[in-house]
């Protein structure tokens, strides 16, 4: 009688951890969400002498991809920031620490505080024209480093134009990196936050 009052006692206390283990393995499997990925926009305008560059070749956009994010490892310098969709004035950043610097190299341009270069010619600073930023209504010495923050508004503009016309140009700058921020997109291999899957959250399990 006295062994399988201890054998009762045993199983009570192994089904009681089984119990429990399951419990907590249910509530992480319930519970479970995907890591957000890096995706957000910013917007920008550059102006030549006056004139508002219209970004017009197609090389310089991105290819609308169908891929997901668990093929997708090490992002390419293009995949990281990018204009798609042939929509102009829309930075998607997909990475963490990207630069101004490092999206207009993706575009195949420079802009610092000393040029302008647009791979077909290169506009340098002299006694009548310079290379202005204007970032969210500040202006700047030179966005090369600073990484691209959701939401940003940047001014590029080379030229002689005064502070008024400036300003005017910083105007234009679209104001719709919320809207994006905000819309499905369909060239994203990362697109925001994922709802992660039954192998997702199995893994998430242990």
């Amino acid at each position: 009688m006295e062994k399988l009052k201890h054998v009762n006692k045993k199983v009570i206390g192994v089904s009681g951890v089984l119990i429990g283990a399951l419990l907590i393995l249910g509530v992480r499997f319930a519970t479970y969400a995907a890591p957000a990925e890096t995706h957000y926009h910013a917007n920008f305008a550059v102006y030549v002498n006056g004139e508002r560059e219209l970004f017009s070749n197609p090389l310089i956009y991105e290819e609308l991809n169908s891929c997901s994010v668990e093929t997708v490892k090490v992002k390419t310098p293009g995949e990281r920031a990018h204009m798609h969709d042939n929509v102009n004035d829309v930075v998607h950043v997909e990475d963490q620490a990207v630069t101004w610097g490092n999206f207009f190299q993706n575009i195949g341009w420079s802009a610092n505080s000393r040029y302008l270069d647009d791979s077909n010619k290169v506009l340098v600073n002299d006694d009548t024209n310079k290379v202005t930023f204007i970032l969210n209504g500040e202006e700047i010495n030179d966005p090369t480093t600073r990484v691209i923050e959701s939401k940003d508004r940047l001014l590029v503009s080379y030229g002689s134009s005064t502070k008024d016309e400036l300003q005017k140009q910083y105007e234009t700058v679209a104001t719709t990196a919320e809207k994006y921020n905000t819309t499905k997109d369909p060239a994203s291999c990362s697109g925001g936050h994922s709802e992660g899957g039954i192998k997702d959250r199995m893994k998430h399990l242990f």
